[in-house]
């Protein structure tokens, strides 16, 4: 059974001329990891909040192992939210100021069920996991690096223990040692869990992916494994891209 079935989904924001979703569809099969590239505007991160049930489509459907979960009521999502996660490419933006890190990360364990002790016991596991010691439970977001904070929050999503991992360009705002510290963490996660990685970087996402999908205007435009795209990419945006990266010597 497939990780997950999106098909027809598309998304038309108020007062914009065309759709930021057009008919979107691609499979994500189990322990994989696909990649989905674009241009700014493509409808990335639309997709995300899509899939995730941040944003309401118009249309299309959504199938998480087998069941359909776009339209569900709230009270009916939570296994959605244990299944699906996401990190967000502005960490900081995603924590409470008011909360330590390791109290935003237990708050998720608590929130499945989990005692204080417990919440607390899997919130230092989770830390230890992204490469953060055990004063990382008690620093407030402010009190911590970009690079930190990002780690922390994929800390917080592996602690509700997902099925499919969705990671929105949680590289983009960091330096290169950071970057190469998330990504031999994607890595490590690849086969134990499903992951969409959305980002820019083609250099990032072609060592990472198994899969590529490329994204412009909304649509998709090309799909097929990360060798043959790369190599040799059909689409005029996916050209564009490889072109682009091979000009800045990221590939190569």
């Amino acid at each position: 059974m497939k990780a997950l079935e999106v098909s027809g989904v598309s998304k038309r924001f108020p007062g914009m001329e065309k759709p930021a979703l057009d008919k979107v569809g691609f499979t994500l099969e189990q322990g994989e990891c696909l990649g989905i590239v674009g241009g700014s505007g493509s409808g990335k991160s639309t997709l995300a909040r899509v899939i995730t049930l941040l944003e309401q489509s118009d249309g299309g459907s959504v199938s998480l192992f087998g069941k359909e979960i776009l339209g569900l009521p709230r009270r009916q999502r939570k296994d959605v939210y244990s299944s699906i996660q996401m990190v967000f490419q502005m960490s900081l933006e995603s924590f409470d100021p008011s909360y330590t890190l390791g109290a935003s990360i237990a708050e998720v364990a608590r929130s499945f069920g989990a005692t204080r002790a417990e919440a607390k016991s899997l919130a230092l596991e989770k830390l230890q996991l992204v490469g953060l010691d055990e004063s990382f439970y008690y620093r407030f977001p402010s009190q911590v690096s970009g690079g930190q904070c990002q780690r922390a929050a994929l800390a917080r999503a592996l602690t509700a223990d997902p099925s499919v991992l969705i990671c929105d360009e949680i590289t983009s705002a960091l330096d290169v040692s950071t970057q190469v510290h998330i990504a031999s963490l994607i890595e490590e996660l690849k086969g134990k869990v499903s992951i969409v990685f959305i980002t820019h970087d083609i250099a990032l996402v072609s060592e990472l992916a198994d899969r590529l999908l490329v994204l412009d205007g909304g649509k998709v435009v090309e799909c097929g494994t990360t060798e043959n795209v790369v190599a040799n990419p059909q689409s005029t945006c996916a050209k564009k891209l490889m072109s682009s990266a091979y000009s800045l010597g990221g590939l190569g």
